[in-house]
């Protein structure tokens, strides 16, 4: 049995650059031997608190930003991750994005135009909630603009990306993957817990019967817009406590191969009394 710290999760998560990958080759019950338990947890805690001291120091450091990008189908844990992963970060420096359907504004713009406003400035982290993604997979499996049209996006997407990295902001990218049968599991929780009730959407519904065409969506996305300045890892999803234990790990080490610093003071701090 493997222990976490024999595990690279960034290593072994990530899509390889360069290579066609087919979503059927990964296994949404991967937990590379790990077994949920006190170690785990222990672990997640203190996950938790070293993305606090981490934001803290690019908050302190003001030079990149870290836009973290969550895409999944319904289920799949986008809230949870949020909720468990994200839970201790100080709001003054991070902000949650969740993107819908396009207001009439937003349709008035350019797809990208309502994400770039949503980038988050130096010295903060965004979270997206779905993402510009959504304009290349509910977009096309919907059949809401002409094939032609969000055919070209994937490229566009592409500048997009790399001239955020370009302007100091680091991305990662998450594809929570579960199993079909995994969501239908939770889909009944949701019916049966009085309290999940209202997470439950007909719509839903439409695009589990849609399942297929979702991942024939998804399996572009990640071998089209897959690049080293923005990078895509498929987190195995079918077990909470993993998915959450994988992606704080990846975001920690992303921050600190950052090599952030706390700044000095600009002051003598020798020569200041407070009275």
């Amino acid at each position: 049995m493997n222990s976490i710290e024999d595990i690279n999760f960034g290593r072994k998560l990530i899509v390889p650059l360069r290579k066609k990958i087919k979503i059927t080759n990964y296994n949404p019950d991967q937990t590379f031997e790990l077994e949920k338990n006190e170690q785990v947890k222990k672990t997640l805690d203190e996950n938790v608190k070293e993305l606090i001291r981490l934001q803290q120091v690019l908050y302190a450091e003001n030079k990149s930003a870290l836009l973290i990008v969550l895409q999944g189908m319904d289920t799949s844990g986008k809230d949870g991750t949020i909720k468990h992963v994200m839970s201790g970060m100080n709001p003054l420096g991070c902000q949650v994005t969740s993107f819908k359907a396009p207001t009439d504004e937003e349709l008035d713009h350019d797809f990208l135009w309502r994400i770039h406003k949503n980038i988050p400035p130096k010295g903060n982290v965004g979270i997206f909630n779905r993402s510009h993604y959504e304009d290349v997979l509910a977009v096309r499996v919907l059949n809401l603009v002409p094939q032609n049209i969000w055919k070209a996006r994937y490229e566009q997407i592409n500048n997009f990306e790399q001239s955020l990295f370009e302007n100091n902001v680091q991305i990662l990218k998450f594809f929570l993957h579960i199993s079909k049968e995994e969501q239908k599991e939770r889909l009944i929780e949701r019916l049966k817990d009085p309290t999940k009730n209202w997470k439950f959407s007909a719509a839903d519904l439409e695009a589990r019967k849609q399942w297929d065409e979702y991942m024939r969506a998804y399996e572009d996305v990640l071998n089209k817009c897959n690049t080293k300045c923005a990078p895509w890892f498929i987190i195995p999803a079918n077990n909470k406590w993993f998915r959450n234990l994988a992606i704080s790990q990846i975001v920690i080490e992303k921050l600190k191969n950052l090599k952030m610093k706390l700044p000095k003071s600009s002051l003598d701090l020798s020569k200041i009394k407070v009275e």
